[in-house]
C-alpha cells in the first residue's frame, strides 16, 4: 500500500482561498436546516382545497422530486470516493456536506407526501423519459466511475449529475412549483422547503461547474464532451416537460414558458463552461461562489 500523506499536517495545511473550501464554509453556515422544522399545517388545508386535477398536477412535481433526491443521495458515493481518492481533500470536505443535504431533501419531501396523506405508489407519476434519465442515464454514468478514474468519465457523471440533473431539471421543477403555487399563495410550507432546497442546489451546481472546469483547463479536449453529452440530454429534458404538461393547466402554467426556461438553463450551463476555456488553473480555483451559484 502506498504511504499516504496527512496533508493537514504537512506545510501544505488546508487550502481555505480555494472555491471548494469557501462552498464548505457556506455549507455549514446556510446548509443546516431540518425539514421537521418546516410548518405544513396551512399546506394540508390548501390540499383539502385543491380540485383533483391540481392535486394531480402537484403530485406529478413532488413525486419526481422524490423519486430524484433518493436517486442522486443514492448515486453521489462514487464521486465523492474518486475525489477522495486523488487526494483533494478539500472537495471531499465540501461533497460530506453535498451527500447530507442530498439526504435532507429526499427527507423533505417525503414528509409533505405523508403530511398530505398521499401514500400511495406515486410512481405512476413517472413517465418513460423520467425514468430512463433517473433509473438508466444517472446511474449507469455514476457507477462507471467505481472502474473508470479518467477525466472523460468524471466530465461526463459531473454533466449528467450536476449540469443536466440539477442545473436543467431540478431548476425547471422549482420554477414550475413557484408558477403553479407562489401566484395563487397556496402551500407556504412547501414553498419555504423548495427555497432552502434552492439555496442547497445552488451550491451543488456551483461545485459540478467548478470541477468541470477544472477538467477542462486541465485537458481542453473536455469541453468537446461536455458539450456532447449535453446534446444527447436536451432531447430529453424537452421530451420532460411535453409530457408533464398539459393544455388546460389546472394552476393557467404556461407551457411556452416553461419550455423557454428550459432551454435558458441549457444555455446557461454551457456559455459558463465555454468561459473557462483558456482560464489558468489557479484563476478556477480562486474565482467566487457568486460566479456559479445558480449561474
Amino acid at each position: 500500500m502506498k504511504k499516504r500523506t496527512i496533508l493537514t499536517t504537512s506545510s501544505r495545511g488546508l487550502l481555505e482561498d480555494t472555491l471548494p473550501f469557501r462552498l464548505f464554509q457556506k455549507a455549514k453556515r446556510f446548509g443546516v436546516w431540518d425539514p421537521a422544522d418546516i410548518d405544513l399545517s396551512q399546506d394540508v388545508k390548501d390540499w383539502a382545497s385543491f380540485t383533483h386535477e391540481q392535486k394531480v398536477a402537484i403530485l406529478r412535481l413532488i413525486s419526481q422530486f422524490q423519486a430524484g433526491e433518493e436517486a442522486v443521495t443514492r448515486d453521489l458515493l462514487p464521486l465523492m470516493m474518486l475525489i477522495a481518492k486523488e487526494g483533494r481533500l478539500e472537495e471531499e470536505m465540501y461533497l460530506t456536506t453535498f451527500l447530507f443535504e442530498e439526504a435532507k431533501h429526499t427527507e423533505f419531501f417525503r414528509r409533505v407526501l405523508n403530511a398530505l396523506g398521499e401514500n400511495d405508489d406515486l410512481s405512476c407519476y413517472h413517465s418513460e423519459t423520467y425514468n430512463t434519465i433517473f433509473n438508466e442515464i444517472l446511474p449507469t454514468a455514476m457507477e462507471r466511475l467505481e472502474t473508470d478514474h479518467s477525466a472523460e468519465a468524471l466530465a461526463e457523471a459531473s454533466t449528467v449529475y450536476n449540469m443536466f440533473v440539477e442545473g436543467v431539471l431540478a431548476e425547471t421543477g422549482y420554477y414550475s412549483f413557484y408558477q403553479s403555487l407562489e401566484k395563487i399563495g397556496a402551500m407556504p410550507g412547501l414553498l419555504k422547503g423548495i427555497g432552502l432546497l434552492k439555496k442547497d442546489e445552488g451550491r451543488h451546481i456551483a461545485y459540478g461547474t467548478f470541477l468541470l472546469q477544472r477538467l477542462i483547463s486541465e485537458q481542453p479536449h473536455i469541453f468537446e464532451v461536455v458539450t456532447n453529452k449535453m446534446e444527447q440530454l436536451t432531447p430529453l429534458a424537452i421530451k420532460l416537460n411535453q409530457e408533464g404538461m398539459v393544455e388546460d393547466s389546472p394552476f393557467q402554467v404556461n407551457f411556452e414558458d416553461t419550455m423557454n426556461f428550459t432551454m435558458k438553463q441549457l444555455s446557461v450551463r454551457m456559455e459558463i463552461l465555454a468561459r473557462s476555456k483558456g482560464r489558468r488553473l489557479e484563476e478556477i480555483y480562486q474565482q467566487s461562489e457568486s460566479e456559479l451559484e445558480r449561474a
